[in-house]
């Protein structure tokens, strides 16, 4: 492996591989939070066109707000569980970056300290004119003439079907420099963040984890786990302890 991929630890680790998961709703479902689409198309029983995208804003915003204020309320009760945790234990061995997919932060408060959150964070708004302005929410409730510095609306800082995933770029860079590169609890359905795994060296360990194998090309040292986050992140850290 190439010396200038890996990091020197602060706590006296001089050589700590680096390890990038990717993770998707699989891994908070367990938390109780439901997944992106459930089987009969719809989010939570809303037409995912009506709540996350600029089309359903434009056309009722104070629908897709209650929406995503209802959303956080159940992210707030949720709790991390095994999965979220032991990944982010793996940093007593490992220089551990998180690409999440979900908009909660379950990653965060299991204790993982690098999280990437592609498709935005339920925690922040951000301004519908100046999309740089972003505040974080505080609670769960994000209203109707909630404004930014500027006099604007304020939206969900929510990446949306057919917006643009600003992050993709640097997640990209990240994911090339994995020594061992992990998938937890994703479709691998959802582009760009799907072709991640086609950024990351063909001699870097692959594993994915997830109760039902995604229809994936076969790269080289790919592994599956057909096991759900908790149970299958122990399989993972067993592994990985071993030598990886």
């Amino acid at each position: 492996m190439d010396g200038e991929l890996l990091t020197v630890d602060q706590d006296s680790h001089p050589m700590k591989r680096t390890l990038v998961a990717l993770t998707g709703a699989g891994i908070s479902a367990e938390s109780g939070l439901a997944t992106f689409r459930d089987t009969d198309g719809l989010w939570e029983g809303h037409r995912v066109e009506d709540v996350a995208t600029v089309e359903g804003w434009t056309k009722n915003p104070a629908k897709v707000l209650e929406f995503y204020n209802e959303r956080r309320k159940k992210a707030l009760e949720a709790r991390p569980n095994r999965g979220h945790q032991i990944l982010a234990e793996l940093e007593q061995d490992f220089d551990v970056t998180v690409i999440t997919q979900n908009v909660d932060n379950l990653h965060e408060r299991a204790g993982s300290s690098r999280v990437m959150h592609l498709h935005g964070s339920l925690f922040e708004s951000r301004s519908t004119v100046h999309e740089e302005l972003i505040y974080p929410i505080n609670g769960w409730a994000l209203n109707l003439g909630d404004r930014c510095e500027k006099g604007f609306q304020l939206r969900p800082n929510i990446v949306w079907f057919g917006e643009r995933v600003p992050l993709i770029g640097y997640a990209s860079e990240v994911a090339a420099k994995a020594d061992i590169f992990l998938i937890i609890g994703t479709s691998m359905l959802v582009y760009p963040a799907a072709g991640l795994i086609h950024d990351v060296a063909a001699n870097t360990p692959k594993y994915i984890v997830d109760p039902r194998v995604p229809d994936v090309a076969r790269l080289p040292n790919l592994h599956f786990i057909a096991e759900k986050a908790s149970t299958g992140m122990e399989q993972v850290r067993k592994l990985l302890t071993k030598g990886g």
